[in-house]
C-alpha cells in the first residue's frame, strides 16, 4: 500500500512538473515569435516572411489603424523603393506573457533604432500586446495592438 501510495505521488509530481516545463517552453516560443517576427518581417522590410508568423486573419492595430497582411506587404513593398533603406534594430523587453489551451497574449515595450551608415536617424517606442495561437505550423500571431510612446 505504501508503494501504492508513492507511485500516485510521483506521478502526479512528474505531471505537475512536466506541465511546468510545457509552458515556459511556450513562454519561450512566444517570445521569440514576437522578436523573429520584427526582425524577419519589420526590420528587413521582407512581405514574403508574413505568413510565417502571422495567421492569415491577423490584425495589426496601430494609433487608430487597422492593418491586414495585404496593407502590411503593401507598406513593406513600398517602403523599399525609399533609398536609402535604413537599419532597424528592435529591442523587445518583455512585460508579461500568458499561455492557455493553445492560446497566448504577450504585453512588452518595443524600442526600434533606425541608421542609415551607423548613424542613427530615429529613435521609436511602443507600449504594444499581441495574442497568438497555436496552429498545426507552430504558434503565430493572430493580432497585434501597437500605441506609440513618445521618446524617452
Amino acid at each position: 500500500m505504501l508503494k501504492q501510495k508513492f507511485l500516485i505521488v510521483m506521478l502526479l509530481f512528474s505531471t505537475i512538473m512536466f506541465g511546468q516545463n510545457s509552458l515556459e517552453i511556450d513562454k519561450s516560443s512566444i517570445k521569440a515569435l514576437i522578436i523573429n517576427s520584427f526582425d524577419h518581417i519589420w526590420s528587413e522590410l521582407n512581405s514574403n516572411n508574413i505568413d510565417t508568423y502571422y495567421t492569415q486573419d491577423f490584425l495589426l492595430l496601430e494609433n487608430g489603424e487597422v492593418w491586414n497582411n495585404e496593407g502590411i506587404s503593401n507598406y513593406l513593398n513600398n517602403a523599399l523603393l525609399n533609398k536609402p533603406i535604413p537599419n532597424r534594430v528592435n529591442t523587445i523587453e518583455i512585460i508579461e506573457i500568458k499561455v492557455l489551451n493553445g492560446m497566448a497574449w504577450i504585453a512588452y515595450k518595443n524600442h526600434a533604432t533606425f541608421s542609415i551608415e551607423n548613424k542613427i536617424i530615429r529613435l521609436a517606442y511602443w507600449l504594444e500586446s499581441a495574442t497568438a495561437i497555436l496552429t498545426e505550423n507552430g504558434w503565430k500571431l493572430d493580432m497585434l495592438h501597437s500605441t506609440r510612446i513618445k521618446n524617452e
